[in-house]
């Protein structure tokens, strides 16, 4: 079973190329190809038909500040963003913690500061990948990273993309290489709503770029690096073994959203929360309530997805058929271990990152931690002995 998780898991490894600086044209307003979203279906309990389920967990590290990101590399090692100090964390092979070195320019305000991280680990020396906040800007950079398991530097910064609109809230920031080999970036609307409808703005978006930078030729706007549009405040981005691209969403004050991602599609915010029934929009195929979910990072295990929850303090798992509706889902680890940031697949195992110390949770005793989770068959709910 374990050899049959790997090569599910494997198919969905993408091979990016080195980035250089992006500069971003004014879209143009009508998409070239578009692609109608699949209907939603009602969240209902399932678990045969979830194939992959969360088992046992094991505590990996603690003492964790605000992290945000966690990214495993080639080497067995991971690194891990923490949010309000800029500071990017490696995580031994054999265990342990170790500073790898700090983001120059990161401003911590609110829900910005160091977010995302990607890696891009074919050139030499490879290239991590970093969405953070500035005193102007929302912006992608990317530092060379040198050594080993032990001895990681990271060097000077360079932009990849700048000019993401900025503000203590909404400032989404995950990033992550798709299986095109091309890099998507998920904005929030900066507290400002009409950023979303807005196609000249970066806020609101998922955006796709080149690994160079640039603006690919078969965007559904030319000239632009817009992939879709109208979202509130994307933090979760995965790809399933279909191809298919799914994005977390935070709603405001009644709905949470699980989208499955079309090019050139609207999702609706600010005049729509959740699912409108507006042919304009393309509704979610699943919508939670905000205090059950809050979903920031998103990972794929063959045809499940996972999401860690923030407010709703739970990993909930979606599965869908083919890549498209329906849709079931079911909860797991509900108050187990409070805040969930971010969640990544590590072989047949997922790792959570908590977050209960940004501010908005109620640390307990070595938060934040980094946590292990085995996965098994829905079928087989038995823990190891």
């Amino acid at each position: 079973m374990r050899r049959m998780l790997h090569a599910r898991l494997l198919a969905v490894c993408a091979v990016v190329l080195a980035f250089t600086a992006c500069t971003t044209p004014a879209p143009a307003p009508t998409p070239t190809h578009t692609s109608s979203a699949p209907r939603p279906t009602a969240s209902v309990p399932a678990v045969a038909a979830i194939p992959w389920q969360p088992g046992a967990q094991t505590v990996l590290e603690t003492g964790l500040d605000a992290p945000w990101s966690v990214l495993r590399l080639p080497s067995g090692s991971a690194l891990i963003s923490q949010r309000d100090d800029g500071r990017v964390i490696e995580r031994l092979p054999q265990g342990g913690l170790r500073q790898v070195g700090t983001v120059p320019g990161v401003v911590h305000q609110g829900e910005g500061g160091l977010l995302g991280l990607a890696v891009q680990a074919v050139a030499a020396p490879p290239f991590l990948y970093a969405y953070l906040t500035t005193r102007s800007d929302n912006r992608v950079v990317r530092m060379p990273l040198s050594g080993v398991p032990g001895s990681y530097a990271l060097g000077p910064p360079e932009p990849v993309l700048t000019g993401v609109p900025e503000a203590a809230n909404h400032d989404g920031g995950r990033i992550a290489f798709g299986p095109d080999g091309m890099l998507y970036v998920g904005t929030g609307d900066a507290s400002d709503s009409a950023n979303a409808q807005d196609l000249a703005s970066l806020g609101g978006k998922i955006l796709r770029l080149t690994p160079d930078g640039q603006v690919p030729h078969d965007n559904p706007f030319p000239g632009s690096p817009v992939w879709s549009y109208g979202h509130r405040n994307v933090q979760g981005l995965g790809w399933d073994a279909h191809g298919t691209l799914w994005a977390s969403e935070f709603g405001q004050n009644t709905w949470d959203e699980l989208n499955v991602i079309r090019p050139g599609a609207n999702y609706g915010w600010p005049v729509v929360e959740g699912i409108g029934d507006n042919p304009k929009y393309a509704d979610p195929v699943v919508q939670w309530p905000t205090d059950e979910a809050s979903p920031s990072g998103l990972a794929v295990a063959g045809d499940t997805i996972f999401l860690a929850a923030l407010r709703g303090e739970r990993l909930w798992t979606a599965w869908s058929t083919a890549g498209h509706t329906p849709v079931t889902t079911r909860a797991f680890l509900e108050g187990d271990l409070g805040r969930l940031r971010d969640v990544i697949v590590v072989g047949d195992r997922l790792w959570l990152l908590t977050n209960n110390t940004d501010g908005r949770g109620s640390p307990q005793a070595g938060d934040d931690k980094l946590v292990e989770v085995r996965l098994i068959p829905a079928q087989d709910t038995r823990q190891p002995g």
